[in-house]
């Protein structure tokens, strides 16, 4: 029971850690591309009006009028980026990039090699499937809550206060005997457990995020500079054709 509990705590550390990436790495995503993504479509915005300006053709106008309908500003845009983008839709890095101009990279949120370390103890020390009684789980619970919420942050301070906290706290209760029908119970709770953990696992992989994660597990920063670079030439590519249709 002892080896299938800890294999379950391994695979959940293992898919915890996992997620956290994936969340950390689609925030980086977004802060670095998203904005450039949205100046593409705002050049085929005014590319597709500048023709249909031009031919005054119906079907040119309903592409132009489809095309400003996908750049259209999210209401209060601004308050879900606290000021990162600028009064033209660009945040200070994709305008440095659009310009040639230094890029000041975002805030990196990765946990370091030690808040990973720390982590994984606590969780193998800590999680609620070690616990038997309801009172127990239910302290480790929020425990664990505030371990994940600070190892998501990539805050080492914040986990080696929380470590410092459980080597204080009550010990844990000593493991009562089982009856064989607990025990099949409980190995019965785990193999679903399994199951949903190996579930969200997949979805983590299969997203598109997790999948270019995959690409260069080592380092996916460099991933996102080379994407950059393409939708840089991409950009290029657009503000010369609106500038020939504009003479």
């Amino acid at each position: 029971m002892r080896a299938a509990e800890q294999a379950l705590i391994e695979f959940e550390i293992a898919v915890e850690t996992f997620r956290v990436e994936v969340e950390n790495f689609s925030r980086l995503h977004h802060q670095r591309l998203g904005p450039m993504y949205s100046r593409l479509d705002e050049l085929d915005a005014l590319i597709a009006e500048a023709v249909a300006a031009r031919t005054g053709d119906p079907e040119d106008q309903r592409r132009a009028r489809e095309a400003r309908g996908l750049v259209q500003p999210m209401p209060g845009v601004e308050e879900l980026f606290h000021g990162w983008i600028d009064s033209e839709g660009l945040s200070p890095e994709a305008s440095a990039m659009l310009t040639e101009q230094p890029v000041q990279p975002p805030p990196r949120v990765r946990p370091s090699e030690e808040a990973r370390r720390i982590y994984r103890d606590l969780a193998r020390k800590a999680h609620p499937d070690l616990a038997e009684e309801e009172a127990e789980r239910e302290r480790r619970g929020e425990f664990i809550v505030r371990v994940n919420a600070a190892y998501a942050a990539g805050d080492e301070v914040a986990l080696r206060k929380l470590a410092e906290e459980w080597e204080a706290g009550p010990p844990p209760p000593e493991r009562r005997a089982s009856r064989s029908e607990e025990l099949y119970a409980r190995l019965e709770w785990l193999a679903e457990r399994k199951e949903m953990l190996a579930a969200v696992a997949s979805e983590l992989e299969s997203s598109a995020i997790g999948a270019m994660i995959k690409m260069a597990p080592e380092d996916p920063d460099r991933l996102l500079d080379e994407i950059a670079e393409q939708l840089i030439a991409q950009v290029s590519e657009k503000e010369a054709r609106l500038a020939e249709l504009a003479q």
